[in-house]
């Protein structure tokens, strides 16, 4: 357990974020105490401890010369106390940190900051840099991403490619102000890059897209988070919300009548758990309703392989559907058992070659590095699984233990089953899909990832998906239809977007469509400039 007490509350998320990313697997506990309870004039003038507030990472290298004379950190820092003392006066702002490990060592740091008011995005990242700095000092660690803890690195990057930064200033300014690393850098740049030009060939900014949530599984998996009911239980309402469902995506087609629909996403959940018939409804009514004649890509997931059928894939092919994922998460069957998959490694062959054979020729797969149990050998032989099967892109998510997954909630029942070596499996992937071909065009993070990585997207030239680079660049207003779907209204004048959100009970969505709808048409009639 790590104990972290703040003088100001308001920093909570900074902090939490950052220690959390350097001990991953530690319990934190944050509380708060008045600054004159902490005493400030105190904490930074004894004796007894390692004055840090000098430490620089320069071109990631730790420069502690002249600072760490008695071999200290020859061994391991257990950190028991994590103290933040933020002061506002007449002589200026300054942040004091006092860390103090289980033998009772103190490590501090006092720096003058930004004024947190006129200033704040600039005094958040003095605090989080300077957090950096020490813990990374303390850990003997460094994070490839820095302080960057946000889930968009590229639309930073974008924005600096827009505004005809060049990549040394891009570099330059990065690493000052995030101190990412350079292979994350490079990496974004690329990403970017190839973003604006597949931007550059649509009207997004006179478009929208559309996202329709299926929140039905054939069963919950063990890290899922998102709005999804099993079909085991929830079978006989499932007329029910598609009922509600076309009542809203009615009310849809009616919102937008000058803008031109670009990409339209079935998301879940898992669409394909609805049966052919449903499917079959459910796509017809989206065709008829909405104008297809601008539209750049059509995606539904059919995520679980024991979710298809041939008369499923044909129903798809029949609406013009013409982007599918199929995705394994892994191709190790006692992976596959644990987190409650509910298939098997054959079911995915079969699934894919099914698609394969009733015309689907731009197939996706997912994987996640990091899944309990797993080592850079077991995703080697999932990589090696999938070459054989050669889909058109795969998109390689890093385990992210989100609050809800029953890997959060039960976790004492998968004590012992952290990854091992997440970092390597993530170089495997990358040189995997550098030798096939395989592009990255899109990437985005999470809180609470392993090893503070990051999602990437690679894909065949032609066949990236548009609609991931849409939402996660923020680049065009996205009209969100189903139980848990979040819109976000983009507004490319004021250079910001809102969100206006359904709810995610299956059954309050069912009777409150009404309100859901309302919701919708009350914003936009109040905001007509989107």
């Amino acid at each position: 357990m790590i104990r972290i007490i703040l003088s100001d509350r308001a920093y909570d998320n900074e902090v939490y974020q950052i220690v959390k990313a350097f001990y991953p697997h530690n319990e934190l506990e944050i509380s708060s105490a008045r600054t004159e309870d902490l005493i400030i004039n105190n904490s930074f003038k004894e004796d007894d401890k390692v004055n840090l507030t000098d430490v620089n990472l320069s071109s990631r290298n730790i420069n502690t010369d002249n600072l760490l004379t008695d071999n200290l950190f020859d061994e391991e820092i257990i950190i028991n106390r994590i103290i933040l003392i933020f002061e506002d006066s007449d002589q200026g702002h300054h942040i004091g940190i006092k860390i103090i490990d289980n033998r009772d060592r103190k490590f501090v740091s006092y720096m003058e900051a930004p004024d947190p008011i006129k200033e704040k995005p600039s005094y958040k990242n003095s605090l989080k840099r300077q957090l950096y700095r020490m813990l990374s000092v303390l850990s003997k660690k460094e994070l490839p991403w820095g302080i960057l803890t946000g889930i968009r690195p590229t639309k930073i990057i974008y924005d600096m490619l827009e505004q005809g930064m060049s990549e040394e200033e891009i570099h330059e300014n990065m690493d000052k102000e995030f101190i990412c690393s350079k292979e994350k850098l490079d990496m974004s740049i690329g990403i970017a890059s190839r973003e604006r030009e597949l931007l550059n060939e649509m009207d997004y900014k006179n478009g929208y897209s559309l996202y329709i949530g299926i929140p039905f599984c054939p069963s919950t998996c063990l890290y899922c988070s998102f709005t999804s009911f099993s079909l085991e239980k929830f079978s006989d309402r499932v007329d029910d919300y598609l009922s509600a469902l076309e009542k809203e995506i009615s009310f849809g087609a009616t919102c937008f009548p000058n803008k031109k629909l670009t990409t339209v996403y079935l998301g879940g959940g898992t669409p394909t758990t609805l049966s052919a018939n449903q499917l079959d409804r459910l796509l017809k009514q989206i065709r008829t309703q909405y104008d297809f004649s601008h539209v750049r890509e059509f995606s539904v997931e059919a995520g679980r392989p024991d979710s298809i059928t041939k008369d499923k894939l044909e129903v798809l092919k029949k609406w013009g559907v013409d982007r599918i994922s199929i995705n394994p998460q892994t191709m190790q069957q006692r992976t596959l058992d644990l987190i409650g998959r509910r298939h098997t490694v054959e079911q995915i062959v079969e699934a894919f070659n099914l698609a394969r054979q009733t015309g689907h020729n731009n197939i996706n797969m997912d994987i996640i590095i990091g899944l309990p149990g797993e080592g850079p050998e077991d995703v080697a032989d999932t990589l090696r699984r999938i070459k054989d099967l050669n889909p058109d892109s795969l998109t390689v998510h890093t385990l992210a233990l989100k609050r809800a997954a029953r890997l959060n909630t039960e976790k004492e029942h998968y004590l012992g089953l952290h990854a091992e070596n997440v970092s390597e499996m993530l170089d495997l992937s990358m040189d995997f899909a550098s030798k096939n071909n395989y592009v990255p065009y899109y990437l985005y993070r999470q809180k609470n990832m392993a090893d503070n990585l990051e999602n990437i997207g690679y894909s065949r030239y032609g066949k990236e998906g548009l609609y991931n680079i849409l939402i996660m660049e923020e680049k065009q207003t996205i009209l969100a239809l189903g139980a848990g779907g979040v819109s976000k209204f983009v507004s490319h004048e004021e250079g910001r977007h809102k969100r206006v959100e359904n709810v995610k009970s299956l059954v309050d969505y069912i009777g409150r469509i009404d309100e859901m709808i309302k919701r919708k048409k009350d914003f936009i009639l109040e905001n007509p400039y989107l």
